[in-house]
């Protein structure tokens, strides 16, 4: 019953490129026609289980099938086959790679609504779960100057991951139109890059805060490196806990963070920041986003890579800063942005997979990797962009125009 239902399911998923199918028992079928920019592809599944699986939730069920070895992908490779299902359903035209069953969406919206409390021992559990990996990772996998893990910046004539990455460390540093002397405040300082570029480039003495124990160990001693650890200060702390201490600061930024704080903790992550921003202060949040309204994470991602993490709608974001009066003085959509910065990381973890694989396993290496290449498809064609908001408690705490924002 699982192979109709699945060969329905791709009749109508793959229209433009080709994907091929040899089934356990031996039989094969072909779905789509070939077309420019559309890959081709040919999976084998291992057990009669593979279509029943994908069936019931096309991304976790293909994701575990292809984790398990028991979807092989013989021609092509895993970019490729998440891309031809993204770019045959886009989002922009309506389209979705497809609904998992009544059930598993009921257990999945069960799961989701508990995680999302993320008190203080959930969040530091669920950071743990990502970030404390290992760092060898990812220094196989980023830019080995900056060290960020969130997407870059790829202005005309930019074509390096590391170029990319240092040009948004200069996009957000104008965007807080920093003045020498000036207190910030990193939340979410992950290994440091933020927090050197600002203390090298702009003077001015930068707290970084973090969950994660790998991070902070690597990020104090990448500050010594770089010479600024007597403008910056690397502490593992909740920024909740920051917030109680009663510290003010001049400027905030915070980069790859708000992913992980959980819609619940929306309007308490807002509030400790006004708390925490100066009168005349100037905050810069940069998260991935939502094109469309509220919905849930993924079981695939939840399970994987992010427990307790949520993507959150502009509408959403906004409604919680309104509550505490921030005022969003200015809104950047990145759109392809973060594509581009996966693809780079996606490129890196192929050129070193027998590196990755000796640090971890080969399960783990064709977990990463499907990580990698949904992500990547997601910002391409499905509904997830980065959202650059930029907040301030005064309405005159920046020049009214955005000339600022230009040149050097």
């Amino acid at each position: 019953m699982s192979k109709p239902l699945l060969d329905r399911f791709l009749s109508r998923a793959v229209r433009q490129g080709r994907l091929g199918i040899v089934f356990a028992d031996g039989s094969a079928s072909t779905y789509g026609t070939s077309a420019p920019g559309f890959p081709e592809l040919v999976l084998r599944f291992t057990d009669a289980r593979v279509p029943r699986d994908i069936v019931l939730d096309p991304r976790l069920g293909a994701a575990e099938a292809f984790i398990d070895g028991r979807l092989l992908i013989e021609e092509g490779d895993v970019m490729g086959l998440v891309s031809l299902l993204r770019a045959n359903n886009p989002w922009d035209k309506g389209g979705d790679i497809g609904p998992p069953s009544r059930l598993k969406r009921w257990i999945n919206r069960a799961s989701f609504a508990a995680e999302q409390i993320n008190n203080r021992v959930g969040s530091k559990q669920n950071v743990a779960h990502h970030y404390d990996i290992g760092n060898p990772l990812y220094a196989l996998m980023l830019d080995a100057e900056h060290w960020q893990y969130s997407c870059a910046y790829w202005p005309e004539g930019v074509t390096t991951l590391a170029e990319a990455q240092g040009a948004k460390l200069a996009h957000i540093a104008k965007k807080l139109a920093l003045s020498a002397g000036q207190e910030v405040l990193d939340i979410g300082c992950g290994w440091g890059g933020m927090a050197i570029h600002l203390a090298k480039h702009h003077d001015v003495r930068v707290t970084g805060i973090t969950l994660s124990e790998e991070q902070a160990a690597l990020a104090r001693d990448r500050v010594r490196a770089a010479g600024v650890a007597d403008k910056v200060t690397i502490l593992l702390e909740d920024y909740r806990d920051t917030a109680a201490s009663g510290r003010r600061f001049d400027r905030i930024v915070s980069v790859g963070m708000f992913e992980h704080v959980g819609r619940a903790q929306f309007e308490t992550f807002f509030a400790d920041c006004a708390r925490m921003l100066a009168d005349d202060g100037v905050m810069l949040l940069h998260t991935i986003g939502r094109f469309g309204g509220p919905g849930t994470t993924d079981a695939f991602t939840r399970k994987y890579i992010f427990p307790g993490g949520y993507i959150p709608a502009l509408s959403e974001t906004l409604a919680a800063s309104e509550k505490v009066r921030l005022i969003a003085a200015d809104v950047e959509t990145l759109r392809l942005h973060y594509a581009k910065t996966i693809r780079a990381w996606y490129a890196n973890c192929i050129a070193n997979r027998e590196a990755i694989i000796a640090l971890h396993d080969e399960r783990f290496f064709r977990m990463w990797t499907f990580y990698l290449a949904g992500a990547a498809t997601v910002f391409e064609n499905g509904g997830m962009c980065n959202y650059q908001i930029q907040y301030v408690r005064s309405r005159r705490a920046l020049p009214i125009t955005r000339d600022y924002l230009i040149g050097s």
